[in-house]
């Protein structure tokens, strides 16, 4: 193991590694559901659900295994919110294009996701990907750790944890619950979904609080501890004041995984006939644009997470940058072959790497239990969100730290770490956060006289994501 992690030299132990990789797994599993829940149109149940749901699990532990014993890096990777929500889209634009059934429109997708990957892994080969990395300015790479930082407890506060009710919803703690000031306005709004909210922020908080004073007393696995002790205080509070049984789903659920089903619909099943069908310029601009928006997501997490976990030297560049994309392209094909979208690092990882993780043994720990949620995903689905928003919360404050770096005198650095600071968590995208930031650095160099500051590849970065942004809807 030694051998193979060199744990010993990069200041951890199995045992750290391992908790490390469970509690990434813990904040990230509700990808699981969630993304064939949102590539069906939360048709669950179908043949079609539960081939991506096969997917999610294992091109998801295949790209973290490469990332295992390829780069040697603790970083978790999963089919990427935001752009699964976009292959939605698409897939549904297709069915309106050609009046074809949703599974076949499905399969035609999916021949993005497999050229896109395919486009990734050359382009890693050949070093593109990582003079990519070099081409953003320091500035701009130190902000993006603090900038995930505020995604995260985003996240947390916000769309990990959304209550229902008769009135509506999803309803947010911060949004809805602090947001309305009083509770009389607060149980107006939400109706019947008041007491789950009161509930779900006290969950929030609680495994926010055990963190912390854990983590102060230096005690090992505390983000894991904290959302343990989260899940227990939900469980209760469950039973004892909303009057529902939360290990319920255990008695009818199924722990035998619906291969068949996956070989049905998604295995493989790439109709390119029908991708193309809808125009050469359309199917192009579709692979252009999920190639952009993947690149700078992968990219900015993980410059992020090796910068909260010290593995940046001093130019701000992380060692074994190109086998960490690699690995990450290689998952995006395992994704378009198995059936999902695209596969890319999670900003989850963060939990993990705050737990103490630092090599490959965290990513492959993650990846086995993905691969045993097709056998367990009953009992995973048993974490309840409030319990996952509490790391997300503390991991989002601990990334803030990385604002000292900054160089609050130069304007021309602070200006678009501001900017990136505040788009990351309104956009819920790293990559779309990180364009903004490389537009806003270009134009104000070259409009204070320091036009040769800027590389070429930042310049033309730059107007890829102005293209992007004005002419690619």
């Amino acid at each position: 193991m030694e051998k193979l992690f060199k744990i010993r030299e990069n200041g951890s132990t199995v045992r750290t590694e391992i908790v490390a990789g469970l509690t990434t797994f813990m904040t990230m599993a509700y990808i699981i559901a969630l993304n064939p829940n949102l590539l069906t149109n939360f048709d669950v149940g179908s043949a079609l659900w539960n081939g991506v749901f096969m997917a999610t699990c294992i091109a998801s532990a295949i790209g973290m295994f490469c990332m295992a014993f390829l780069a040697n890096k603790p970083f978790a990777m999963a089919p990427g919110m935001g752009l699964n929500s976009f292959f939605a889209v698409v897939v549904a634009n297709i069915v309106g294009i050609t009046g074809l059934s949703y599974v076949q429109s499905f399969q035609a997708a999916l021949c993005i996701i497999l050229i896109e990957g395919i486009i990734f892994i050359i382009l890693s080969v050949l070093n593109v990907r990582e003079k990519i990395v070099a081409a953003i300015p320091l500035g701009v790479r130190l902000g993006i750790a603090p900038a995930i930082g505020l995604m995260l407890m985003n996240i947390g506060f916000g769309s990990n944890a959304g209550v229902y009710s008769e009135t509506g919803g999803p309803f947010y703690a911060m949004a809805n619950f602090f947001g309305s000031l009083t509770p009389s306005v607060a149980q107006a709004n939400m109706g019947s979904g008041y007491s789950t909210m009161v509930l779900t922020v006290v969950t929030m908080f609680v495994g926010l609080f055990v963190i912390v004073i854990l983590d102060h007393k230096k005690v090992k696995g505390s983000v894991l501890i904290g959302m343990l002790v989260a899940s227990v205080v939900n469980w209760i509070g469950s039973f004892l004041f909303l009057h529902t049984n939360p290990f319920a789903s255990l008695a009818t659920a199924s722990f035998v995984p619906p291969f068949k089903d996956m070989i049905d619909t998604t295995l493989f099943k790439f109709d390119f006939k029908t991708f193309f069908s809808i125009g050469w310029f359309t199917a192009i601009t579709l692979i252009i644009t999920f190639c952009i928006i993947d690149m700078f997501d992968t990219i900015g997490t993980l410059v992020g997470t090796a910068s909260r976990a010290g593995m940046l030297d001093k130019e701000g560049n992380m060692p074994q940058m190109k086998e960490a994309l690699l690995s990450d392209a290689i998952g995006t094909v395992a994704g378009a072959c198995t059936g999902t979208s695209t596969v890319t690092t999670f900003v989850e990882s963060a939990s993990g790497v705050e737990a103490g993780g630092r090599t490959g043994l965290t990513a492959l720990t993650t990846g086995i239990l993905f691969l045993a949620c097709m056998f367990l995903s009953p009992i995973a689905a048993l974490i309840p969100a409030a319990a996952t928003s509490s790391a997300l919360i503390y991991v989002g404050v601990l990334m803030l730290a990385g604002l000292k770096n900054i160089d609050f005198t130069d304007m021309t650095q602070l200006v678009p770490v501001a900017i990136m600071l505040i788009a990351m968590p309104i956009s819920s995208s790293i990559g779309h956060a990180i364009g903004l930031g490389l537009i806003t650095y270009t134009v104000m160099k070259l409009f204070t006289g320091k036009a040769k500051e800027v590389s070429v590849l930042t310049y033309v970065i730059s107007a890829l994501f102005l293209v992007k942004f004005f002419l690619v809807a």
